[in-house]
């Protein structure tokens, strides 16, 4: 197993970078970096290829809509290029309020963009002319443009003929897409105990089609580290964010992570969390964060229960752990955890 974290950057990103350092030498294998309408993550990859040696930069995600594939092509072949072979592109639909809010592009069609953005990656990564005649056209055909378009090839020799893809994805057909096509898997708000009933039918009927040269689909899922006899109380800082997710991060009926709640078992909360925070109470939503939601997905506890959190993980096809760590002695902790998956 892998040991891997998200790049924290609610202040100032640059700082949060320059602590990746440190934790790639007490054993951090993957920095995930994400950008949903904050600082572009292609801009901090390439600062962490120059301030790191060996860590994987992985995007975590870039979305499928506000960039074309060729502008996608280009930045998972450069920073390969900047870090030696280092990169890792995450990919996502993300979400209409991010993409119609932000980008103002419509959300539509993700599975079949998300999957031909990946074939024209690895077409380019090959250095195989770029064509498709898909969602996107390539060339453009002439009654859409100038007509001067033709099938044109990556410029520069990549670092690397294959970057690894992966893509984040919840429901049920996009589950099944990635593992058919993709080469690993960043699900979110991960519970290991729930994963198989949620999600296993739809992983085994995309490994059903997955290409032998793929390899297994990797998993990347984890949550807040806290290593301790009295550290329970640290889950309560979690609740904003899930209440964030299931209550507001999109409308009624067309919320990503509400439905997930549903499926993880928790309707009831479901419902009253986005009723109270699409009315603005947010703390009274908070509140109704589930509990065993909470524990489930992070690994907030004694050493013991640490380590039993860590195996219903890898027991949930979890290969590379994400964790988050809540202490003041971060690189401690990837040491730590490290030393136990290792």
């Amino acid at each position: 197993m892998k040991l891997s974290m998200p790049l924290v950057y609610a202040g100032n990103p640059r700082e949060s970078a320059d602590q990746v350092a440190s934790l790639e030498k007490a054993g951090l294998d993957t920095i995930w970096v994400a950008e949903p309408y904050g600082f572009d993550a292609p801009t901090l990859m390439g600062y962490l290829a120059a301030k790191t040696e060996t860590v994987e930069i992985g995007a975590g995600i870039l979305n499928v809509y506000s960039r074309t594939p060729g502008a996608l092509l280009q930045t998972a072949a450069g920073l390969d290029n900047v870090s030696g072979g280092r990169a890792v592109l995450g990919l996502g639909a993300s979400g209409p309020q991010v993409i119609e809010g932000f980008h103002g592009l419509p959300y539509d069609k993700p599975l079949g963009r998300t999957r031909e953005v990946i074939e024209i990656v690895r077409m380019g990564l090959r250095r195989e002319a770029l064509v498709s005649d898909g969602i996107f056209k390539l060339p453009l055909p002439a009654d859409q443009g100038l007509g001067l378009g033709k099938p044109l090839k990556l410029l520069n020799k990549p670092e690397r003929p294959v970057v690894p893809i992966w893509v984040a994805a919840l429901g049920d057909k996009n589950v099944r897409m990635t593992a058919e096509v993709a080469d690993g898997w960043l699900p979110f708000l991960f519970h290991p105990e729930k994963a198989k009933d949620v999600w296993g039918d739809a992983l085994a009927a995309g490994t059903a089609t997955r290409s032998p040269e793929l390899g297994p689909l990797e998993i990347s899922a984890g949550g807040m580290v806290a290593i301790g006899e009295d550290v329970k109380g640290m889950l309560d800082f979690l609740r904003p964010m899930y209440a964030l997710y299931v209550g507001g991060m999109g409308a009624r009926g067309k919320n990503f992570y509400n439905e997930l709640a549903c499926q993880y078992g928790y309707e009831k909360e479901a419902q009253q969390i986005q009723d109270l925070y699409l009315g603005g109470n947010k703390r009274d939503a908070e509140a109704l964060v589930p509990l065993e939601w909470l524990e489930a997905g992070n690994l907030v506890g004694p050493a013991s229960y640490v380590k039993e959190r860590i195996a219903a993980f890898t027991e949930a096809g979890v290969t590379n752990l994400s964790v988050s760590p809540a202490s003041d002695d971060p690189a401690a902790t990837i040491r730590q955890v490290k030393e136990w998956i290792s």
